[in-house]
């Protein structure tokens, strides 16, 4: 019923820039915050950046000054703009949604959980 995908990732130069998108879609859901994470061959996934229910942001430093992070509610969609593209940025990329899902009508039950998009490749080359 949730579903969650990323795109917008790409070959680019260093010092280039890129926006990612997430957009959650399907029905009965309200998203709390939504974080992007990145993972590269050889290496933990990674927190890149987080936005809250409330609009608060955090970053990991690595990207902080050069990646924004921001989230259109109607849309249900929560972006990543990358500016300041370096090679050590190159990484599948993916998107996870913190939510309240229904996961019954009847009686109305909710649930707090997250989801994952399949993730996006951004390459920066040097």
């Amino acid at each position: 019923q949730v579903q969650v995908v990323e795109s917008g990732g790409d070959l680019v130069q260093t010092g280039g820039s890129l926006r990612l998108s997430c957009d959650a879609s399907g029905s009965g859901f309200r998203i709390n915050g939504m974080g992007w994470y990145r993972q590269s061959p050889g290496k933990q996934r990674e927190l890149v950046a987080y936005i809250t229910g409330g609009s608060s942001t955090n970053y990991a430093d690595s990207v902080k000054g050069r990646f924004t992070i921001s989230r259109d509610n109607a849309k249900n969609t929560v972006y990543l703009q990358m500016n300041s593209l370096k090679p050590e940025d190159t990484a599948v990329y993916y998107c996870n949604a913190d939510m309240t899902v229904v996961v019954s009508t009847t009686p109305l039950t909710t649930r707090r959980r997250d989801y994952w998009g399949q993730g996006t490749q951004v390459t920066v080359s040097s």
